[in-house]
């Protein structure tokens, strides 16, 4: 029994999606080539009455495509008259040039009738896989992210996407054609001739598809090499790139060049010995064909010499061996093509067999939000098994009120809010939402009740309306426009020669550090969420555009659950509860005024930022004097 598909429907024409896990192993071994077929077929089989009427197409096609040289073998033993015989006008076959002619027509007829029938199973099937990939790795933990080089997985995604296309078109499309045309001059040679030229054609399919494989399975570890290879230049590309700055900071331009050219060399050396094996390959198979067709010349020669056979009979002949010369030397490029394929798609299925780390449970509920009071109940967490970053932390954030977390850099605060999105889960303890265990919760439900504004904040290369408006996309302009407006960034947008449409450049990088934080401020305040995270949100900005931001941050923060995760003691006074975290525990807590009153490490850290922030306010006193 099928099991049935996990993956949600898609609209139109949805096409039965089995889940990663049914299709491929957990471990990334490498499959079978019949075994990638059968588990294409379900997606393909959706379709089925396409399919039906596709392969009826098909079976027409080949009986149209063998009957051209049959009527030409009837149409010269019928002009068989000697030159200049007065018979020859009135024994002109017309009915056998029409059909001729009707034949050709229909053979390309039918081919074309199949190829629109099954354009849409195609596409479907492709774009179906595709989706599930895209929605699997969105669904993979943090862990696995952090741990990938995004060009190298890219690169690995679209030549598995091009791979799957291509080995639902080859295998379902074009060998089938190829096999049935194949049988269909086998059995009309077995009818109408003797054994030998059956045989003889038999052994040389035989003897062309045995080479084929065998070549092409030792040539496979080229290719695959090729893909490592070419992965490696990619990521090393991309990820120069995305360094642009660092880059000519350091002025490592020519480093950075030698280091993508060490790939390519390799690369080419990998190409050149591929080429190489693919020239033997087609060589050997050209020289298989060529041995088969002279044996059924000389045959067909031998039984013209011996009046056994007419001359129609060695045009026919010769005729069958070229139309099924071109079918079986496209098997052999069909089946190179396959191999190289599913070598293609070996790094994807790697990545659709990944075991999802964070997974809702089968009959996870939604969360249910009555206040948005959040509990860390005794939470143990370690992102390794031998390092632990949080030991039994346990607080409460009361509905409504701030909690602000501080401590030195690797104390784990930022930990916090990646547990309390469920990017991992905790090893020991729990984490609460009105009292409800958020690994017992839906992810999205959870994700959508969270809001946060973090320290570095990543834009899409695309215009500021739309990373605004990313904060809920079914916005509309107004409420987009309320939303910047709120987080102070509207007049600054208007001033910009194309307004709400100007890009951001890669990862915003167009943008200043205040602007793409007041662009996070905007999209988190369009979300609207309960619950309120902030992850060092002013850290990396100058004091005066804190300060600006701050204020901004603390009306967002108002009548909301708010987590405030900070270094700068400065930012978090105004919280209804301060922790202070030191290796992991929480080591102090309460109030600004209570923990000054308790002169412990937080009133020292206090001391240190405060006689920082005089000398820095001295030097640049100094610096504009001297000025």
């Amino acid at each position: 029994m099928r099991r049935q598909p996990t993956t949600p429907s898609i609209p139109e024409d949805p096409a039965p999606a089995a889940s990663a896990n049914a299709l491929f192993s957990s471990r990334g071994a490498p499959r079978s080539d019949w075994q990638t077929v059968r588990n294409l077929l379900p997606y393909v089989w959706h379709y089925k009455w396409r399919v039906i009427f596709a392969l009826a197409c098909l079976v027409m096609a080949k009986v149209s495509n063998l009957g051209v040289p049959v009527l030409m073998k009837r149409l010269i033993d019928t002009m068989d008259v000697g030159p200049g015989d007065a018979r020859a006008l009135l024994v002109v076959p017309v009915g056998l040039i029409v059909a001729y002619g009707v034949l050709r027509l229909s053979s390309t007829l039918f081919t074309e009738l199949r190829e629109i029938l099954f354009a849409k199973v195609t596409q479907s099937a492709v774009r179906e896989i595709a989706l599930q990939v895209f929605r699997h790795l969105h669904g993979l933990s943090l862990r696995f992210h952090l741990d990938r080089q995004t060009g190298g997985m890219s690169r690995d995604i679209e030549r598995g996407t091009r791979g799957i296309q291509q080995l639902i078109s080859y295998s379902l499309y074009s060998i089938l054609p190829t096999l049935v045309e194949m049988a269909l001059v086998i059995g009309f040679l077995v009818l109408h001739y003797d054994i030998w030229f059956a045989g003889i054609t038999a052994i040389a399919l035989v003897g062309y598809i045995v080479f084929t494989i065998v070549v092409t399975e030792w040539r496979t570890h080229f290719r695959r090499r090729m893909n490592e290879l070419d992965s490696r230049a990619s990521q090393k590309a991309i990820d120069s790139l995305l360094n642009f700055e660092t880059v000519k900071y350091f002025g490592n331009e020519e480093y950075e060049a030698r280091r993508y050219d060490e790939n390519l060399l390799k690369y080419r050396s990998a190409a050149v010995r591929s080429q190489n094996s693919l020239s033997f390959l087609n060589f050997g198979q050209q020289t298989i064909i060529a041995t088969g067709l002279i044996l059924i010349l000389w045959r067909a020669t031998v039984g013209v010499a011996a009046g056994r056979l007419t001359l129609g009979d060695l045009v026919l002949v010769n005729t069958l061996m070229i139309q099924l010369y071109i079918p079986l030397n496209f098997l052999g490029v069909i089946y190179r093509e396959i191999k190289q394929a599913t070598t293609d798609m070996d790094r994807m299925f790697v990545l659709l067999g990944t075991h999802q780390e964070i997974a809702d449970a089968p009959d996870a509920p939604p969360l249910e939000v009555r206040g948005a009071a959040v509990r860390f109940r005794h939470v143990g967490f370690g992102y390794e098994s031998d390092r632990v970053i949080l030991d039994d932390v346990d607080f409460t954030i009361a509905a409504g009120t701030t909690t602000a977390v501080v401590g030195h850099s690797g104390s784990g605060k930022s930990t916090l809010a990646r547990l309390l999105y469920r990017f991992y889960d905790v090893n020991s303890g729990g984490i609460e939402i009105d009292g409800q265990d958020v690994r017992g919760i839906r992810q999205d439900t959870l994700r959508r009740a969270i809001g946060i504004v973090p320290q570095d904040t990543v834009l899409f290369n695309d215009s500021i309306y739309y990373n605004v408006a990313y904060g809920r996309p079914e916005a509309s302009r107004e409420e987009v426009i309320a939303a910047a407006r709120a987080a102070q960034i509207d007049t600054f947008i208007r001033e910009l020669p194309q307004g709400y449409d100007t890009p951001v450049g890669e990862r915003g990088l167009k943008l200043s550090g205040g602007e793409k934080q007041r662009v996070a401020i905007a999209r988190t305040l369009l979300k609207n969420p309960p619950i309120l995270v902030f992850d060092e949100a002013t850290s990396a900005l100058d004091s005066r555009t804190e300060q600006a931001i701050q204020t901004e941050l603390m009306r967002l923060a108002q009548n909301r659950t708010t987590l405030l995760i900070a270094h700068r003691l400065s930012t978090v006074v105004h919280a209804d509860q301060i922790l202070v975290m030191d290796r992991g525990r929480v080591i102090e807590r309460g109030t600004h005024a209570d923990l000054m009153r308790l002169n412990g490490r937080y009133a020292e850290m206090w001391r240190i930022q405060a006689r920082n922030a005089v000398e820095g306010e001295t030097d640049d006193e100094e610096g504009v004097a001297h000025a």
